[in-house]
C-alpha cells in the first residue's frame, strides 16, 4: 500500500501545479513600443496581464476601414455592456501617412472610447509589416503604385499572456463569439 503512496502524492502534486496560472509565465507576443493617438508611448508593457482585441485599420483607406472601425467602437459598447474588461487596439497599417492627430480624428468620427482603445503608429512600413506577419501571421503590404494598403479585416483576440487564442470577422454577426473568447479568458 505505502508503494503506491508515493507515486499517487507524486502525480496529484504535479496536476495540481498544472492548474494554477503561472504568474511568472513569459510574454508571448514581442515586446513593442509604439505611438497612441494622443501622441504617448503604448506596448506591450501596458498590455501585459490584459485581454485585447486587435486590428489593422489606415486613415485613408477607401474600403473596409471605416466599417471596421465602426464595428470596434460596436464592439467596445458591447464588453462594456456585458462587463467585460479588455482593451483595443489598432495598429496603423500606413504609418507613414497615420500621425497620431490623424489617428485621433479618425477615432472620434465612430464615437470610439479611448480610454480603453489605442490606436497606434510610429513606426516604419517595413516594420508594421514584419510585425504583422510574424505576430499575427497576416499579411500588410503597400504597394507602390497605390495609396491604399492590402490588410487583414480580422478582429484579434489576444490573452493575458500575449497570444492570440481566436481571429474573427469583423462584422457585428461575430460579436456574440468574441464576446465569449474574451469572457472565457477573464
Amino acid at each position: 500500500m505505502s508503494k503506491l503512496i508515493f507515486p499517487l502524492l507524486f502525480l496529484l502534486t504535479g496536476i495540481l501545479t498544472g492548474c494554477g496560472i503561472d504568474e511568472e509565465k513569459e510574454y508571448q507576443m514581442q515586446e513593442f513600443s509604439f505611438t497612441d493617438q494622443n501622441g504617448q508611448s503604448f506596448g506591450s508593457e501596458d498590455l501585459k496581464g490584459k485581454i485585447w482585441v486587435a486590428d489593422f485599420i489606415f486613415t485613408n483607406c477607401d474600403t473596409v476601414c471605416p466599417p471596421m472601425t465602426a464595428s470596434m467602437a460596436a464592439l467596445q459598447d458591447e464588453m462594456k455592456t456585458k462587463g467585460i474588461e479588455i482593451q483595443f487596439v489598432s495598429f496603423s497599417a500606413d504609418p507613414e501617412i497615420d500621425t497620431p492627430e490623424k489617428l485621433k480624428e479618425f477615432v472620434k468620427k465612430f464615437n470610439g472610447d479611448e480610454k480603453n482603445w489605442h490606436l497606434v503608429t510610429g513606426y516604419t512600413q517595413s516594420e508594421i509589416e514584419m510585425f504583422a506577419r510574424e505576430e499575427f501571421q497576416t499579411l500588410i503590404q503597400k504597394p507602390e503604385s497605390a495609396d491604399q494598403v492590402i490588410h487583414s479585416t480580422s478582429f484579434y483576440v489576444i490573452d493575458q499572456y500575449g497570444r492570440i487564442t481566436n481571429s474573427f470577422g469583423f462584422q457585428k454577426s461575430h460579436f456574440e463569439e468574441i464576446v465569449q473568447e474574451a469572457g472565457k479568458l477573464q
